[in-house]
C-alpha cells in the first residue's frame, strides 16, 4: 500500500526516543520530512543524524506556551509547508492517586493536558484539507493502570478532547486521532518495569495479560502512526486506535 507520504511534513514532539521516535523513521523511510522535538540537546541530535536529511530537530518543551510556534515555524523554514503532526509526551510519574503530590499533578497537567492540547489547537488552526494529527495517548484512557494515577486522570481527558476536536477540524478536511499503546518494548516501559525492582518478572507477567504474548516492537506502534497520520487512512477521524497485541478486552 502506498500511504502517499512522499515529501509530506509533520512535526512529532518527543520524538528523541521511544514512540515518537520510531514513527518518524517510518514516516521518513516511506518519504515524508520530520520536524522532531524534544528537551535533550544531545538526544534530539542524535535521533536527528539518524534520520538523515529529511529531518530537523528542535529543542523544546510541550508545556512552554511559546513550543507550537518554534515547531511551526522550523517546519515551515526547513520545508516550506507542514502537514500534520504526531503529539507525543515524557510518560508521568508513576504512583497512587494517595501518594502523587498537587506539584506533581501540576507539573504533569501543563505538560501532558495543556501542552498537547495546545499544540493540537495551533497546529490544527494551521492546517489546511488533509491535515492530520494524532496524540499519543495510553491504554489509560480506557482501563486504569495500576500505580499510574496520574496517566489514568489525564489521558482519557485527552482522549475526549480529541474527539471533539475531530468534530471541529473535520469540516475543514483536518483529521484527528488517537492512538493507545499497551507495552510497547521502549526505554520507558522498561524503566516502569525496572521500578518494581524485578524488570524480567514484571514483564514475564504483563507478557501472559497479552494475546499475543510478547511486548510491542516500537516499530510496530511508528507504522500504525504513520497509517493513520497518511492520506491512506482519509476516512478516519476521532478514532481511538489501541496498539497493545488485543490487551485491552473493551471493544
Amino acid at each position: 500500500m502506498d500511504l502517499e507520504l512522499t515529501d509530506k511534513v509533520f512535526i512529532l514532539t518527543g520524538a528523541a526516543r521511544g514512540l515518537g521516535r520510531a514513527t518518524a523513521e517510518v514516516l521518513v523511510a516511506e518519504g515524508a520530512r520530520v520536524v522532531v522535538s524534544g528537551r535533550s540537546r544531545d538526544s534530539l541530535d542524535s535521533a536527528v543524524q539518524a534520520l538523515g536529511e529529511r529531518a530537523r530537530g528542535v529543542v523544546a518543551d510541550n508545556a512552554d506556551p511559546g513550543t507550537p510556534a518554534a515547531l511551526m515555524t522550523a517546519a515551515h523554514d526547513a520545508f516550506g509547508r507542514l502537514d500534520g503532526a504526531l503529539i507525543s509526551v515524557g510518560g508521568p510519574p508513576k504512583g497512587a492517586v494517595t501518594a502523587i503530590s498537587d506539584e506533581q499533578w501540576s507539573s504533569a497537567f501543563e505538560s501532558v493536558f495543556l501542552g498537547a492540547v495546545r499544540l493540537c489547537r495551533e497546529i490544527g488552526r494551521a492546517l489546511g484539507d488533509g491535515g492530520s494529527l494524532a496524540l499519543v495517548l495510553s491504554s489509560s484512557v480506557r482501563v486504569p493502570l495500576a500505580e499510574m494515577a496520574v496517566s489514568n486522570g489525564l489521558r482519557p481527558g485527552l482522549a475526549m478532547v480529541a474527539k471533539t476536536l475531530a468534530d471541529e477540524l473535520g469540516p475543514r478536511g483536518v483529521r484527528v486521532n488517537g492512538l493507545l499503546p499497551g507495552r510497547i518494548a521502549t526505554e520507558r516501559v522498561s524503566e516502569l518495569d525496572a521500578s518494581t525492582g524485578d524488570e524480567a518478572a514484571a514483564r514475564a507477567a504483563a507478557e501472559r495479560t497479552i494475546p499475543l504474548g510478547r511486548y510491542g516492537d516500537p516499530a510496530e506502534f511508528g507504522r500504525a502512526a504513520a497509517f493513520l497520520l497518511s492520506p491512506a487512512a482519509s476516512f478516519l477521524t476521532g478514532v481511538m486506535l489501541p496498539v497493545d497485541g488485543g490487551l485491552l478486552r473493551a471493544l
